[in-house]
């Protein structure tokens, strides 16, 4: 069931937040690659590859990408030459997207993909070396939950690196991101995939995530160890990190 015209994806009142999201990134599945490459200008590269370099001296064996989209993290991932990176997500089209891409590429033997729900892993306790996320963690239903999730399944001494959007504080970039967060990208996003709503959330729900400091709190609060974060581009994407140590 998809959203009919008009609906806000956070309002409506038949499915969850899950469905949604899942409903939402099946729609615009065929475009998201193009979209995410054109509208950060490319920048959305740069920032992966600047977050699987918080693992680069931990040598994951076993590494587990949630809410892995298209698998852009997961591929850039391969790097550290890992024994195994499992990508999970919930949007069926979007994984039949990623499975054609990492065949393209041949690695189908490095990732395997699986559908699945971030809030309740299929993955028993202390399995994964890394969990790593890229913008996926402010579409979870239950933020603490989903992050409980990921901690459970994280070996002991197993790194966490989570990519996400973020809101720049500091004059001009708060006041230019803001136009073109709210104004541009919702604009040119309706003209290329032809659904305005899915490019109306992306705002919406960078505006009600609880991004810095305020999410490292929720971090330590979940559980994990030495939470930290790294700003990149004047705050509009931050690189956050934590450690399993019990």
């Amino acid at each position: 069931m998809n959203l009919s015209k008009g609906e806000n994806i956070y309002t409506h009142s038949d499915l969850s937040k899950k469905q949604r999201v899942a409903n939402m990134f099946n729609r615009i599945a065929r475009y998201y690659d193009f979209l995410n490459h054109f509208l950060s200008l490319n920048m959305d590269r740069i920032w992966r590859k600047k977050a699987i370099n918080e693992l680069t001296n931990h040598n994951p064996k076993l590494i587990l990408d949630v809410a892995t989209g298209t698998a852009d993290f997961a591929i850039e991932a391969v790097r550290l030459n890992p024994d195994k990176i499992i990508g999970i997500d919930i949007s069926e089209q979007m994984l039949e997207l990623a499975k054609e891409k990492i065949s393209r590429m041949q690695l189908s033997q490095k990732i395997e993909l699986q559908r699945g729900d971030s809030e309740s892993l299929p993955f028993s306790d202390n399995t994964f070396d890394a969990v790593t996320v890229a913008f996926g963690v402010r579409n979870f239903e239950d933020l603490q939950k989903g992050l409980a999730e990921i901690l459970r399944v994280l070996k002991k001494g197993g790194n966490v690196v989570i990519l996400e959007f973020s809101k720049p504080d500091k004059f001009p970039f708060k006041q230019l991101f803001g136009f073109y967060f709210n104004r541009i990208l919702p604009f040119i996003g309706k003209i290329i995939s032809r659904d305005s709503k899915a490019y109306r959330y992306l705002p919406e729900s960078v505006k009600n995530f609880p991004d810095g400091v305020d999410f490292i709190k929720i971090l330590h609060d979940v559980g994990f160890a030495h939470p930290n974060c790294k700003i990149l581009s004047f705050g509009i994407c931050t690189i956050y990190t934590g450690k399993k140590i019990e």
